[in-house]
C-alpha cells in the first residue's frame, strides 16, 4: 500500500549515529542539503530561514531535537509566526538493524497537509528521496 498520509525516505550512511545525528539537529547545515530552505541562517536563537530553490520564497524552520532518541521534529513555514509541524529525522544506530557499529540509517518523514495537491505531495516526496543522497554525501565525506 503506498501510503496516502505519510511519506518515509531512508539511506544506510556509513558513519555513526551520532555523528549523523548532529547534521540532521544542526539548523544551518541543514541548509546545505534541503532542498526546501537552502542556505539557511539563524535569524534568533533556534529559528532559522533559508530559500525554496523551487520558487524562491523564505521558509522558516525551527527544530525540535530529541538528542536521547536521535530524533529531530521540525516546524515549517513561509512566514515565522505561521510554523507548523511538518517533518520528522529519525536516526537508527546501524547496530540497532544489523549493520556495523559505525553505521547508521538516517530517515525522513513528512505528512501530508490536506490542503496539498498531488502534484505537492509528489515534489516533496520525491525531494526527499533526492535529500538522502545529499545527506550521505555530507556525512561521507
Amino acid at each position: 500500500m503506498i501510503d496516502p498520509h505519510c511519506h518515509s525516505s531512508s539511506i544506510l550512511v556509513s558513519v555513526p549515529a551520532r555523528q549523523a545525528f548532529e547534521l540532521m539537529a544542526d539548523g544551518v547545515k541543514q541548509g546545505q542539503w534541503a532542498w526546501g530552505s537552502w542556505q539557511r541562517h539563524e535569524v534568533k536563537p533556534g529559528l532559522f530561514v533559508g530559500t525554496s530553490v523551487f520558487d524562491g520564497k523564505q521558509t522558516f524552520v525551527r527544530l525540535n531535537v530529541d538528542p536521547e532518541r536521535l530524533q529531530v521534529d521540525y516546524d515549517v513555514g513561509r512566514e515565522a509566526d505561521k510554523m507548523q509541524f511538518r517533518n520528522m529525522s529519525r536516526v537508527i544506530p546501524g547496530g540497532v538493524l544489523r549493520h556495523g557499529k559505525d553505521t547508521c540509517v538516517v530517515t525522513l518523514l513528512t505528512w501530508r497537509l490536506a490542503s496539498q495537491d498531488d502534484n505537492a505531495w509528489q515534489q516533496i516526496s520525491t525531494v526527499h528521496e533526492a535529500e538522502m543522497y545529499l545527506i550521505r554525501g555530507l556525512l561521507e565525506r
